[in-house]
């Protein structure tokens, strides 16, 4: 189990991260009152926490439905991220390179097919390394690592999310082999930290 605030590797059922002590807890979908991670049921409204609830779709214009729960309880516990400062940040782009020549190429079905998977697989690596989406450009993502969270090493958590997007996008290739076999030659995901 990999704890959403340092990231260190912990045994599976455990209660608190071994490297910062962090309590490990998950949001009931229904009620929303945070429960020990394993809980079978709410301990507020006795929601079976073992079933998956119907995960709604995505808002692009709306971040709460896209920002894992971990990550928005930390924004709204952080007083600075609310109050406001001025911080150094790191901005990661990550954009499909050609997009409007694979566009022209493809049915616009294969397109959103191929842009939802890649804007979950960007969505994932950068909240992995709490960036919050700051904007999504049509095709790719602004992303901001050191605000509204503050992290001393911003930088380097900015440049392993890009690294691991491009990890995950290689297999989303691999999986998705037959559909992007025709815009391998005229499309790419480019990643620029700045």
């Amino acid at each position: 189990m990999k704890c959403p605030k340092c990231q260190f590797d912990n045994r599976e059922g455990a209660k608190f991260c071994n490297e910062c002590g962090h309590k490990f807890e998950q949001a009931c979908p229904e009620c929303g009152v945070t429960n020990r991670v394993g809980s079978k049921f709410c301990d507020e409204c006795g929601y079976d926490l073992r079933t998956s609830k119907e995960a709604s779709p995505i808002d692009y214009s709306r971040p709460q439905s896209y920002t894992p729960n971990f990550l928005a309880e930390k924004i709204l516990t952080t007083r600075s991220s609310i109050e406001g400062e001025r911080k150094l940040v790191t901005i990661l782009f990550a954009d499909v390179a050609n997009y409007t020549s694979m566009s022209e190429k493809l049915d616009p079905e294969e397109i959103h097919q191929i842009m939802d998977g890649c804007f979950k697989i960007l969505m994932d690596e950068i909240h992995k390394y709490e960036g919050t989406i700051n904007q999504f450009t049509g095709d790719g993502v602004m992303a901001l690592f050191g605000a509204p969270v503050a992290h001393e090493d911003h930088a380097q958590r900015a440049c392993h999310a890009a690294l691991s997007i491009q990890k995950a996008l290689e297999v989303f290739e691999k999986k998705q082999r037959k559909t992007l076999e025709r815009i391998l030659k005229c499309a790419s995901v480019s990643t620029r930290v700045l």
